[in-house]
């Protein structure tokens, strides 16, 4: 795949360029940029969360599924990464699957009922 310019730059320009275009929808070329910041940076949970965003926005869900994992891998208890996976098999008809993940994000923000 061709490198374009804005995949250039220190890695914070590139996270700030990646959350611009992120911000404005643009999934595809946000995921682009993440994917350089995972691949340096991979024990860093914010830019793969993010790139399991780009790729869930953008109907990508095998990728977002697989990212998520890692994300929970590294942080188990990041609420958000346990309740965008649940979504994330939810969108894949696979609700079991999803189910003990949704209730975990709950749990781990208060939210949950039993």
């Amino acid at each position: 795949m061709e490198t374009t310019y804005y995949e250039y730059g220190t890695a914070a320009e590139r996270w700030d360029r990646a959350r611009l275009f992120f911000d404005a929808k643009e999934y595809v070329t946000a995921a682009r940029i993440l994917t350089g910041l995972v691949d340096e940076v991979p024990e860093q949970v914010a830019p793969r969360l993010l790139l399991a965003r780009a790729y869930y926005h953008s109907a990508r869900l095998a990728k977002a599924e697989t990212e998520l994992r890692a994300v929970l891998e590294r942080d188990p208890v990041e609420h958000y990464a346990r309740l965008m996976l649940g979504r994330t098999l939810e969108r894949q008809g696979r609700a079991a699957e999803a189910a003990p993940h949704l209730r975990m994000a709950a749990a781990l923000t208060g939210e949950f009922t039993p």
